[in-house]
């Protein structure tokens, strides 16, 4: 220990050295100017020097060295939240046995309800002193109460309680020796059990040293208790074998405190005692119970006071008493004692009672003391709060003092229960409570009873001190009045006393019940019985909420307005949370007790909470103009919490009790000042929303957020933004009516749908990326070797549909559509929540509509669904409808994409050009298949099926294109269309997958445009021209359709041109005058770098180069006419 101590000194001169050196001490503020020695930085607080460091550097000796001297005069803790524990300057060994009493709590500690530690450095503010300027002041520690003592006459000889706890036990064991008693009156039972202590004490002591004269019965009973008074084994011997002596003279014979004294004092010497000091002790004691139990008697003449006082006085001079005289001397002393106390022990009983002796009411103040310590011995010595095993055995003996004692069933009960009261107020165990309640309810249960007793009860007086005079009662009336008055005190702060231990409250109040209450009338003596209802009961028990409620509010303030400060948290919303805590206790655990007596107690918690918060939220609430931090904070906790009181209120609140409260609940009006508030913030939320929607659009890169979120960045910040919107608005825990409504729907929609039409913007229309048709011809199989071939003419592409598509790449294109996808999952999700969240605002405002029916404004309500079904419908589905028009035209763009610009050169320019056979489909799939790979690993699964429909779409359309749009440079003949129908087979195939891709049916339907075309190549020529003459007339008639059909005339048209046939060639040339295809030179050979050009820039057919397609109408009309009047044909 002490090598410890000298670290730790060390330790700290090395710390104070530093610090007045390390230049962090700017200022050293000495009385005598100078510098310090190494002695004088031991008499400074390191603490103040350290607290000195962080708030400047200027340190005053003269404090610094108070402070240390103030420090030293307590021990040395440990800094923990409790402060509870310390460190032993003594051995803990070496100090016995620890103390049966809690310590006292420290006067500057202050725990909250969850015992956070305050921080008294921590000042109020200006801005909350409004609120606490009131309550703090009053908050002080919780201090046991103490019990009111009976009021007992005062002993006048000055004995103490180890006094009476030994006289006790003496008159305990001579009664037991004397009486006929048996030990066991039911059956033998282990006496070993009857203390956890005696069992050890029993082990250590000699068999020697029991008495060889007493019963094995009586020796354990008596060690039992001789355990539990604390009496040690030698002086136990030595009572005990003077007692057998006394016993065996008067056997039978009834003995009082008195003839007790005397006969120890025959008995017992100084030799007996182990030190002289213990003899003296022991001597005056006896002395003094003759004294306390002769001198002060009314029966007594002058001159036989006069003689007890010298022959007392002989007794209590050691020099005189044990050296100077002779025994004979010294049983003359006793004896003139014994001729007094045998004249009072004759004297008869005042009351009339059987067995009734004079001292039953002479010295009842020292009777009761005595039979008082007799029963603390029921308690186990090393848990005062549990009775040892064999308690009822020892109560059992007790009953043969009562005859000496003046003991009585009923006033037993009384002292009893008056003894466990005591020991649970000491040791808080609920058990020892309810046995209190058992023997009390035994007193009242025989409060009418034998008129004898009755007249002895109320002989035993007890005297009370009130205002201005003294009142006097009976012990029984005592004992109740001083436990009512320890329920009293308990009772005015219940929350305080009961709030962690709410099972113990049910039992004061049963506790109080049986005693009864104080009167409010300090001169009146008669409690206030709890058995019947009545208007004092009810006043008291008002009394009682109200006190509590104040209380508790004032420390819930009070640790409101610590905690904000450490927490960044306004005090009124913590405020709210802890009065709203004591409204759950108060419902929970105290008004079921209470309400038996007084049925609106609720109601009166209710308004007193309501009022106390009410009267700290109005000024807040004036000074509302935004909505802040402080304002989302308290206002959600303020309107929660009037909502939880007005609902206790008012369900607890019966008809006969409402005029009494009904006015007493002003509404906060939190709704009037916030709903403009909350309007106002929401209109600056939209164009602060709509301004980030376009921020994070413009720097959008349309790269995944992760391998797992293969959306946008940016529309998930998006909707996190319109979330935490949400989140704000309905946090606030207010009826949000239609406005309100309105504008936060007003705020998804236009940041989402601007969001949608920036991305429909960016997009490129698919029909864009379509080749124009090249210039019709019909089939030629030579070329004349004078005739100068015609060269096809390319149009740039337009420059900001190429710029526009270099941004839109196929793995951009995926990121978007998932963006879309992801979209259209999250606007659901969206709806759903605040359609939750309004119906918990709604079923809210349903609750305090039916409370305050005339308040409630229907026309602004969200009672009507009709209105609210009506704006979402309107919102979603307009996005909804937005957000499809971006995925069809997004996923179209895919497929159009990759067909139509990166695989235009191998599918529209290569497929089939020159001839079938040696440019056949296969040789375009494996690219096809690379890109879809591509596709769909960065597509999500509830978006792949549809881009790889469109690619498998746009394949098609492609391969019609070819079939119909080939160009000078493509003719079919019979030859070639079974080869053309494998490779439709192959492509329609190519995207079934063996049933793992796209559905048969559907890549069926897709391909049938195509199928029926190749079906067309498949008929003679003769046929077509018949089939061509028909879709004439259909013109002729005004019949005409935008999509190409079977019997549709530009179809047939195409056909022919592209057929492979003398008898279609000579018709086109007679009747169309289309170009020889052999007048066009082939792209691909005269202009190598043409496939590149087409990838990088989409190159399209010039308008100059095609045939006026645009008048195909009129030249057939021409020539259907001419084909009616030629026979030939």
């Amino acid at each position: 220990m002490n090598s410890l101590l000298e670290r730790y000194r060390n330790d700290r001169r090395k710390l104070m050295e530093f610090l007045m050196s390390s230049g962090l001490v700017k200022e050293l503020r000495s009385p005598s100017g100078s510098s310090l020695s190494p002695a004088d930085l031991d008499a400074l607080s390191a603490d103040y020097v350290l607290d000195c460091v962080k708030s400047g550097g200027v340190v005053d000796v003269s404090k610094a060295t108070k402070k240390f001297n103030f420090e030293s005069s307590f021990p040395v803790t440990i800094h923990s939240e409790s402060r509870d524990s310390y460190f032993l300057v003594s051995s803990p060994d070496a100090a016995g046995s620890p103390p049966r009493r809690l310590p006292p709590q420290p006067v500057n500690m202050e725990k909250s309800s969850n015992n956070a530690h305050i921080d008294s450095s921590n000042t109020p503010s200006p801005i909350h002193n409004h609120i606490f300027k009131e309550e703090s002041p009053d908050i002080k520690p919780m201090k046991p109460i103490k019990i009111v003592s009976l009021g007992l006459p005062p002993l006048r000889t000055g004995l103490s309680d180890d006094d009476l706890r030994e006289a006790a036990y003496e008159l305990m064991i001579a009664s037991m020796l004397l009486s006929s008693v048996d030990a066991y009156p039911t059956q033998r039972r282990k006496m070993e059990k009857g203390s956890k202590l005696l069992l050890s004490l029993k082990r250590k002591e000699k068999p020697q040293l029991q008495p060889q004269t007493s019963s094995n019965a009586h020796s354990e009973v008596i060690n039992m208790i001789r355990v539990q008074m604390q009496i040690s084994s030698k002086m136990d011997t030595c009572i005990r074998r003077n007692l057998v002596q006394l016993a065996q003279l008067r056997t039978g014979e009834q003995i009082d405190l008195p003839q007790l004294a005397l006969g120890l004092l025959v008995g017992i010497f100084k030799s007996d005692f182990p030190n002289e000091k213990l003899y003296i002790k022991w001597k005056t004691r006896q002395a003094n119970l003759l004294e306390e139990s002769l001198c002060f008697s009314r029966g007594l003449e002058k001159n036989e006071r006069a003689t007890l006082r010298k022959c007392l006085a002989t007794i209590r001079e050691s020099k005189e008493w044990d050296v100077v005289m002779s025994s004979s001397l010294r049983i003359d002393v006793l004896s003139s004692i014994r001729h007094v106390a045998s004249k009072l022990s004759s004297l008869p009983g005042r009351c009339g009672i059987e067995a009734e002796t004079y001292y039953w009411t002479a010295i009842y103040h020292l009777n009761i003391r005595l039979y008082e310590k007799l029963l603390f011995g029921v308690f186990d010595v090393l848990d005062e709060g549990q009775l040892i095993e064999d308690a009822s055995s020892m109560l059992f003996h007790l009953k043969s003092i009562w005859s000496t004692l003046g003991i009585t069933e009923n006033l037993h009960s009384a002292i009893y229960g008056w003894v466990l009261f005591q020991q649970f107020v000491s040791t808080g165990e609920p058990s020892l409570l309810g046995s209190a309640i058992k023997e009390l309810q035994k007193v009242t249960s025989t409060e009418e009873g034998n008129p004898k007793e009755d007249l002895y009860l109320s002989r035993l007086v007890c005297s009370r001190q009130t205002i201005g005079a003294e009142i006097h009662l009976s012990l029984s009336k005592a004992i109740f009045t001083s436990v009512s008055a320890w329920c009293d005190d308990k009772l005015q702060d219940y929350h305080l006393h009961f709030g962690k231990k709410p099972r113990d409250f049910g039992m004061l109040v049963s506790l109080a019940s049986t005693v009864g209450l104080p009167p409010s009338d300090s001169t009146r003596t008669e409690l206030i019985k709890l058995d019947r209802l009545s208007d004092d009961v009810g006043d008291k028990i008002q009394s009682y909420v109200q006190n509590s409620i104040k209380g508790a509010c004032a420390r819930a303030a009070h640790f409101a307005y610590v905690k904000s400060h450490g927490e960044r948290t306004h005090a009124l919303a913590l405020l709210a949370n802890e009065l709203s805590v004591i409204a759950k206790a108060e419902i929970n655990e105290f008004v079921p007790v209470f309400s038996k007596w007084l049925p609106e107690c609720m109601m009166i918690s209710a308004m007193l909470l309501h009022r106390f918060y009410g009267e700290r939220l109005t000024p807040f609430l004036e000074g509302v103009s935004s909505l802040s931090g402080d304002v989302r904070k308290v206002v959600p906790a303020a309107y929660m919490l009037e909502e939880e009181l007005t609902q206790l209120y008012r369900c607890h609140s019966k008809s006969k009790l409402h005029k009494p409260y009904l006015h007493k609940l002003k509404n906060y009006e939190v709704e009037k000042v916030i709903k403009p508030v909350m309007l106002d913030w929401l209109i600056s939320q939209h164009d602060h929303i709509l301004q980030w929607t376009r921020r994070a659009f413009e720097i959008e890169e349309w790269e995944p957020v992760s391998v797992h979120q293969r959306h946008a960045p940016s529309i998930v910040e998006i909707f996190r933004i319109i979330e935490e919107t949400v989140s704000q608005l309905f946090g606030l825990h207010l009826p949000v009516d239609i406005t309100h409504l309105q504008a936060l729907l007003s705020i998804i929609y236009h940041s989402l749908d601007t969001y949608l039409q920036r991305i429909y913007d960016q997009l490129v229309d698919k029909k864009l990326l379509y080749p124009s048709a090249p210039p019709l011809t019909r089939f030629t199989e030579g070329v004349m070797p004078a005739m100068k071939r015609k060269s096809l003419e390319f149009a740039e592409p337009d420059n900001k549909m190429v710029k526009k598509l270099a941004e839109l790449t196929i793995p951009k294109l995926c990121i978007r559509l998932n963006t879309l996808c992801y979209i259209q999952r999250q606007i659901s999700a969206t709806e759903d929540g605040i359609r939750n969240s309004l119906t918990l605002v709604r079923s809210s405002l349903e609750k305090r509509s039916k409370i305050e029916a005339n308040e409630a404004e229907e026309e602004n309500s969200l009672t009507h669904s009709e209105a609210v079904d009506e704006l979402f419908a309107t919102t979603y589905d307009s996005l909804r409808e937005t957000n499809a028009n971006c995925i069809t035209k997004t996923r179209d763009l895919i497929g159009a994409r990759v067909i139509f610009w990166d695989l235009r050169d191998m599918f529209l320019v290569q497929l089939y050009n020159g001839t079938v056979e040696g440019a056949r489909l296969e040789r375009l799939l494996p690219h096809i298949d690379t890109v879809l790979d591509n596709v769909c690993s960065l597509s999500y699964e509830d978006s792949r099926d549809m881009v790889v429909l469109s690619i498998c779409r746009s394949a098609l359309e492609a391969y019609v294109r070819v079939l119909l749009d080939g160009g000078p440079t493509r003719a079919y003949s019979d030859s070639d269309i079974p080869l053309m129908e494998e490779d439709l087979s192959i492509l329609k195939e190519f995207f079934i997958a063996d049933g793992e891709g796209l559905p048969r049916s559907l890549v069926e339907q897709e391909a049938k445009q195509a199928k029926e075309i190749l079906d067309l190549y498949s008929l003679e020529s003769e046929m077509l021209i018949q089939m061509l003459m028909t879709a004439s007339e259909l013109i002729d008639m005004g019949v005409s359709s935008e999509q190409r059909r079977l019997e549709d005339a530009q179809t047939l048209v195409r056909v022919l041109c592209h057929k492979k046939d003398r008898t279609a060639s000579k018709f086109l040339k007679r009747q169309y005058e289309f170009p020889m295809s052999s007048e066009y030179e082939d792209p691909t050979s005269n202009h190598p770098v043409l496939s590149e050009i087409v990838r990088s820039t989409s190159t399209r057919w010039s308008l100059t180069s095609q045939s006026s397609f645009s008048s195909i109408k009129k030249k057939i009309q021409d020539a259907t006419s001419e084909i009616r009047n030629n026979s030939g044909w």
